[in-house]
């Protein structure tokens, strides 16, 4: 099936469907604006929408006639389209390539890939898995029981336990982190186990993805001395079936940070054979504690901050945020153009920092006063 010619009638039967790999995702705030990102998957090209332009798209799948698509959105939004943006919207769609039978884009018009980053000591990227998806699969295919909600709850539980037994044994954990970074061997190898956890994390990310249909492109290691860091992209994380499949996939590095701690709480807390064991244990216990929740603070690039997106439906929240205070500090008539639940997202973001980092100096405050009173 192909798209009508641009100056042609389009004729009301005419059936249009989307291209198979054309993914429409949910409306996001956008500043003042209501977007949909769509994405073709066969060429990697991504735009935003109007909640109109995605209304009809969404309803593009070859089953309905323009007349159809026509009558629901007319019912929809009070008004038909007329033949000339009919013929408009098609052509739009057309010449991207999202019509099935339209031509893809030619590889000159196509978006050129952005060229990789030289690569130095003191900045680059290093893919570490030749295929990120396949890889991810595979994990998949093994771990799937442990998602089932029979398997994960028991082990979130465990979590919360050792979590609670950490706050309330938090002067011992300290004590022990501050030997353990006295001891250079028992320091080499916790900070081994640390790196281990990084990795697992990372492998989370791709196989929660995958678990809600994502695509894993790359597994890699990003490094902007004197910071380190492994990566996870997935593809399609955007349009991932539902809110709740991107919010567990962001999580899911923290999750698998805190699980990876259970033997070592148990070490610590029922068996230790003996007292250096404990004690490093405990130190490890804490150390992975600040690592898996320190990716949860919502300041990108941090997992938190994909969550925080999730959770308020925005784009760019902190940019975003940061505009429309501006607006609205300076009492601005623009302010007043951002819909009510995205005004209260720009708001409630940067108070949720504040808390967050409010939170994190009262436990710095707190660990020091520890550790040089012994109180």
């Amino acid at each position: 099936m192909s798209a009508p010619a641009e100056r042609a009638a389009v004729p009301g039967s005419y059936r249009p469907a989307l291209r198979a790999g054309v993914l429409v995702g949910g409306p996001l705030y956008d500043g003042p604006a209501t977007v949909h990102l769509v994405k073709d998957t066969g060429t990697g090209h991504a735009f935003k929408v109007g909640p109109r332009e995605a209304f009809l798209l969404a309803r593009m799948d070859g089953t309905r006639a323009l007349d159809d698509l026509g009558t629901e959105y007319a019912a929809a939004h009070g008004k038909r389209l007329g033949e000339a943006q009919w013929r408009q919207l098609l052509a739009l769609l057309g010449t991207r390539g999202l019509l099935d039978g339209a031509p893809r884009p030619a590889a000159a018009e196509a978006a050129a890939p952005a060229a990789a980053e030289p690569r130095t000591l003191w900045r680059g990227t290093l893919r570490l898995v030749a295929d990120a998806d396949a890889t991810t699969a595979r994990l998949h295919r093994v771990l799937r029981p442990l998602l089932h909600p029979a398997a994960l709850v028991p082990l979130l539980l465990l979590v919360l336990a050792l979590q609670a037994a950490l706050v309330v044994r938090a002067g011992e954990a300290l004590d022990a982190t501050w030997a353990l970074f006295r001891n250079p061997v028992l320091l080499v190898a916790a900070a081994t186990l640390l790196w281990l956890s990084t990795a697992l994390h990372e492998l989370a990310h791709g196989v929660v993805a995958r678990h809600y249909g994502g695509t894993v492109a790359e597994i890699g290691l990003r490094w902007r001395l004197p910071v380190v860091i492994m990566y996870c992209t997935v593809d399609n994380y955007p349009y991932l079936p539902t809110r709740w499949a991107r919010i567990a996939t962001a999580v899911a590095g923290a999750v698998m940070n805190l699980l990876f701690l259970l033997p070592f709480g148990a070490l610590w807390l029922l068996a230790p054979p003996d007292d250096a064991t404990r004690d490093a244990c405990a130190a490890l216990v804490l150390l992975g504690t600040v690592q898996a929740l320190a990716m949860l603070i919502p300041l990108p690039p941090l997992d938190g901050y994909q969550i925080a997106g999730q959770l308020t439906r925005t784009l760019g929240l902190f940019t975003a945020s940061r505009t429309y205070l501006g607006l609205a500090l300076r009492r601005d008539a623009a302010a007043r153009a951002y819909p009510a639940p995205a005004r209260r997202a720009y708001v409630a973001y940067p108070a949720a920092v504040l808390l967050v980092l409010a939170g994190i100096g009262l436990a710095l405050w707190a660990a020091a006063r520890h550790l040089l009173t012994g109180s």
